[in-house]
Order: structure tokens, then C-alpha cells, then sequence
């Protein structure tokens, strides 16, 4: 384990098969600006104060973005938003973060569900996320100009997400194999942390270089889980 990562510790000893949970995953519905966290249709008006609202936080910041600033990008009066978001600002902008994350993890999601197995799931995932991160230009602006106001929202988001990806690579563990001894999901949810924390921070790992996120996943990710020191390829 690397220093300043908060990771469980998974035992090592001899690899075996799951068995009955081998199908590799079709994971839905992720939420959309139309959709909430379970995947249900959202009013046209909530999605258009979202989107209103994400155009402010481009445009000011976080902290000067206001509900009078979403109610007039939105065409709506400050009425309308307290009625779908009842606890004001804080509220909104929590919405706001909460949608941008799950469209992020969505396109994430698109990204590596195709793949055949556990090591194409974690390198595809790596190498999409971060750059998807890099490329925000709204998040690198907030992150530089607001990390106190925004890193704690990320981090409830984070802790929120471990679970739809724990979820997801189950069927992938379970194909690949475990140590002796080890639950599958326990094993899923502390690879999905290792992965949200290489993502916010990879050290010194380039994440843009498929060359070093292939070694990342076969030196220290999946040796975390396997207990080998290096994962080679069968």
C-alpha cells in the first residue's frame, strides 16, 4: 500500500474460481441529467435549473453562484427553484456536483463494458477517466480556484460511487479469480477505492501513457487483491 491511501488490505494465498458468478456485467441504468441516482425520469424544468445552474458555476465559481443566477439562466423564477430544490443554494450546487459526477462515471461506464477481462476493465477505466478529468475545464477551474468548497462535496460523491463500481467488477473478479479465503466483495470494493483514488491523485503514475497504467494494473492494483507482487500475462 502507498503512503496516504486508504485502502483495506486483501490476504494472499492460492487463486480459485467463483463459481456461479462468472457473467460478465451489464450494469444500468446510470443516472443522466434526465434521470436521478435509481435511473427515474426527472421533470424537464429540474434538468433545465441543472444545467442552468452548472452554466453559473462555469461562469462564477461555486461560492458566487446563486439561486437569483439560476433562476434567471433558466428562464425560471426563484420560486420554481426552491420548489425543486427546497434547501436553496447549497442544495443545488450539491445537485449540480452530484450530476456531473454520475454523467461522468456514465461515460465511464461506457467506456470499459465491453471488455473481456478484469485487466482490459481497470486499464480502458484508467486511462478514460483521467483524461476525462484533465479535460474537464469546469472541474480543473473549480479545483484551482475553489478546492475547499469542492473537494469535500467530491468526496461524499466518491464514497457514494464505490458501490456501483465494486458492483460492476464483481463478475470480473469472479472470472478471474480470487485468493483463497477472499469474498468477492470484498475484493471488489477495494479495488473500486484504489481506482477513485488513482484517479484523483496517481502520483507518480501517468495515467495518459496506456505503457504505465498496463504496469499500474499489473504491479500494485491487481497484486492488492491477488497478494503476488505482479500480475503477468497468462
Amino acid at each position: 500500500m502507498r503512503a496516504g491511501r486508504c485502502v483495506h488490505e486483501a490476504p494472499a494465498g492460492r487463486c480459485r474460481r467463483i463459481a456461479g458468478e462468472t457473467a460478465l456485467p451489464v450494469l444500468g441504468p446510470f443516472p443522466s441529467i434526465r434521470g436521478d441516482r435509481t435511473g427515474s425520469p426527472v421533470s424537464d424544468t429540474r434538468a433545465r435549473i441543472l444545467e442552468a445552474t452548472y452554466a453559473c458555476v462555469a461562469r462564477f465559481g461555486l461560492f458566487k453562484t446563486t439561486v437569483e443566477d439560476a433562476a434567471r439562466e433558466a428562464g425560471v423564477s426563484r420560486a420554481t427553484v426552491y420548489r425543486y430544490f427546497p434547501g436553496g443554494r447549497e442544495e443545488l450546487v450539491d445537485a449540480v456536483v452530484s450530476w456531473q459526477y454520475l454523467l461522468f462515471f456514465g461515460r465511464l461506464y461506457e467506456e470499459v463494458h465491453g471488455a473481456d477481462s478484469l485487466e482490459e476493465v481497470l486499464e480502458r477505466g484508467l486511462l478514460f477517466a483521467r483524461r476525462q478529468v484533465a479535460e474537464h475545464a469546469v472541474l480543473q477551474k473549480v479545483l484551482q480556484t475553489e478546492p475547499d468548497l469542492l473537494l469535500p462535496k467530491l468526496s461524499v460523491e466518491s464514497n457514494r460511487t464505490v458501490g456501483l463500481i465494486s458492483g460492476f467488477l464483481v463478475p470480473y473478479l469472479s472470472q478471474h479469480g480470487l485468493p483463497e479465503g477472499l469474498e468477492v466483495h470484498r475484493a471488489a470494493d477495494f479495488l473500486a477505492r484504489m481506482i477513485l483514488s488513482y484517479i484523483s491523485a496517481p502520483g507518480r503514475w501517468d495515467l495518459t501513457d496506456p505503457a504505465q497504467v498496463r504496469v499500474l494494473v499489473r504491479t500494485e492494483l491487481l497484486p492488492g487483491v491477488m497478494g503476488s507482487t505482479q500480475i503477468v500475462d497468462s
